[in-house]
């Protein structure tokens, strides 16, 4: 269980969750499969094969969201109803109004989306109770939120928040960049995005960040909105400025210390789980540090 990307959200550190009483709450809204009128439909599904809801392991908990979806393209509607529009025109001798095709097109897709391919995907949320972290494993925004959407439709309260820290990592980034050199425990990789207050970008790629180019675009005024950084040889990833986790790697030398120590496919899922989690937290701590530490909370 290697997760790709961070979505993070901060807890309150040490909270009571009472796991029992979470899993009950999950329980309330799991997923059901769509049926004929139902475009989507999202819920919680164990995250091991015919396990609980709740995968815990050390004090660290597992969560996913299970999404089913009909596969019907607009398009497919579209053409459907303008094919049925125009055969209306011709038979009754008449204009078809936007009213009426409008009408005929979500009548198309009512009729179309019993019939429609279902598409299954699966977002993976960790909970650790102790150090205060939710992490969900989602490359978009978009699917972080319908897991959070969830999460607190399930569990009404659930204290999750987003980060602030003191210094913005657009302006850490840029100044890491600028003087060559990243923090302590992390290292500068060859993967990065400038971007000018006008919104145009320039990408590196696998490139040197020596030399006088980069340090002329920051001149320029352009700021690192995305960069590569190892974190102590263990985890590499991509950083944006919103504080998002990319691309996240866990590096031979971390794999390696689950090899071998596992019977089988559980525990090597478990193993797997534990040393991730515990390698993750310490590394979000050390770049919570690397931005000055967390904002203070406003009254």
């Amino acid at each position: 269980m290697w997760f790709r990307n961070l979505q993070i959200y901060r807890l309150p550190q040490n909270e009571l969750l009472a796991l029992e009483a979470f899993e009950a709450q999950l329980a309330a809204h799991v997923l059901k499969a769509c049926n004929a009128t139902e475009a989507k439909s999202a819920g919680w599904v164990p995250p091991r094969a015919d396990g609980p809801l709740i995968h815990a392991v050390n004090g660290q908990w597992l969560l996913t969201l299970g999404v089913e979806q009909k596969l019907l393209p607009s398009s497919i509607v579209k053409q459907t109803a303008n094919e049925r529009a125009h055969s209306l025109s011709e038979t009754q001798g008449r204009k078809i109004g936007r009213r009426e095709l409008r009408e005929l097109r979500e009548s198309v897709f009512l009729e179309l989306l019993p019939r429609a391919f279902i598409n299954r995907r699966r977002t993976y949320g960790w909970i650790d109770p102790l150090n205060g972290w939710l992490a969900i494993d989602a490359a978009s925004s978009a699917k972080a939120e319908e897991f959070l959407e969830h999460l607190h439709k399930s569990v009404p309260g659930f204290p999750a928040k987003l980060i602030e820290t003191r210094q913005s990592p657009l302006a850490v980034m840029t100044t890491w960049v600028g003087e060559g050199e990243a923090p302590p425990g992390f290292t500068l990789d060859q993967d990065m995005e400038l971007r000018s207050a006008e919104n145009s970008k320039v990408r590196y790629v696998k490139h040197s960040l020596e030399g006088e180019e980069i340090p002329r675009h920051i001149a320029h005024g352009k700021v690192v909105s995305r960069l590569a950084l190892t974190w102590n040889e263990r985890i590499a990833f991509v950083l944006d400025e919103q504080l998002h986790i990319k691309r996240l790697e866990f590096l031979d030398i971390l794999r390696e210390q689950s090899e071998g120590q596992a019977e089988n496919e559980d525990e090597r899922f478990d193993l797997d789980f534990v040393l991730m989690t515990g390698e993750v937290a310490r590394m979000l701590d050390d770049l919570l540090e690397a931005l000055s530490g967390e904002a203070e909370k406003r009254t």
